[in-house]
């Protein structure tokens, strides 16, 4: 999925972004982190940068392990894609890297079982990522986001702090790639979704406008005139609505593979279950 256009990134002036070989080249999204790296060096983003996104990578695939969409897309595929429409905007580096574990405090597994941005959890990607990072990434899991809220953001954008310009710009490219290749009609609530378009989220499109993001409410014109035209079979859909856990068999609870692994690690206590299993 690709749009054309040239994209102003709030914060940052004209002269102080990485550029492509050709500016009238179209913006591209990324789905891997491998085409989000191509598409970072061929942007001209400096070393640092790189290693910044890189480091976000590997700490987004700690925490998002066994989580998917509802769409039954991975979730870390969908963090990567949002990483992407960042930096097809050629948004600067510390969103680019909020863009990969903007959902840390929503669905990040940081084995402490607790839900929220715990001071703990904070630290944590203060440490992998940075102090910038995680303050965008804070910033995002506080924003307020529905059908209320959106018509107070439409009435302050223009009179936003930069940082919170954007916090803004990755709130919507995480929605444009939620609704990417018709995802949200494999939802198990692909209904719901539809109405909301139609009843609050189309506003997205007016909120890239007042960002000054040309290209990028031309994309979610595109994409909600696709999911609002289009049609995924029943046997495609999902039964899930949202994020959720798909476990491997080996974090299963198993009991003869559970006794083997202690047989393994009591060798003497082994040689006798074994004349019993």
């Amino acid at each position: 999925m690709t749009m054309t256009g040239t994209a102003t990134t709030p914060g940052v002036q004209a002269d102080e972004r990485p550029r492509d070989a050709s500016a009238t080249a179209p913006l591209a999204f990324p789905q891997t982190n491998l085409q989000l790296f191509g598409l970072m060096q061929r942007a001209g983003y400096p070393e640092p940068d790189l290693a910044l996104v890189r480091r976000a990578y590997d700490l987004a695939v700690r925490l998002f392990t066994a989580k998917y969409r509802g769409s039954g897309k991975p979730l870390l595929a969908h963090l990567v894609g949002t990483a992407g429409v960042l930096a097809s905007l050629r948004a600067p580096a510390p969103l680019v890297a909020a863009g990969v574990l903007h959902a840390a405090y929503i669905f990040g597994d940081f084995g402490d079982a607790r839900g929220g941005a715990t001071a703990a959890k904070r630290d944590t990607l203060r440490r992998e990522a940075g102090a910038d990072v995680e303050d965008i990434i804070a910033r995002y899991d506080a924003l307020r986001w529905d059908a209320s809220s959106i018509e107070e953001i439409h009435a302050s954008v223009r009179d936003l702090a930069p940082a919170d310009r954007g916090v803004l710009l990755l709130r919507l490219a995480n929605e444009l790639e939620d609704h990417l290749d018709l995802g949200v009609l494999y939802c198990g609530n692909a209904g719901d979704r539809r109405t909301a378009i139609r009843s609050w989220l189309h506003g997205c499109v007016d909120l890239a406008r007042q960002l000054d993001q040309p290209a990028l409410a031309a994309a979610f014109e595109r994409v909600f005139d696709e999911i609002l035209s289009g049609e995924v079979t029943a046997a495609l859909r999902q039964p899930h609505d949202y994020t959720h856990d798909v476990p491997p068999l080996s974090s299963t609870f198993r009991p003869r593979v559970a006794l083997r692994l202690f047989a393994d690690r009591h060798p003497r206590i082994g040689r006798w279950l074994r004349r019993w299993t």
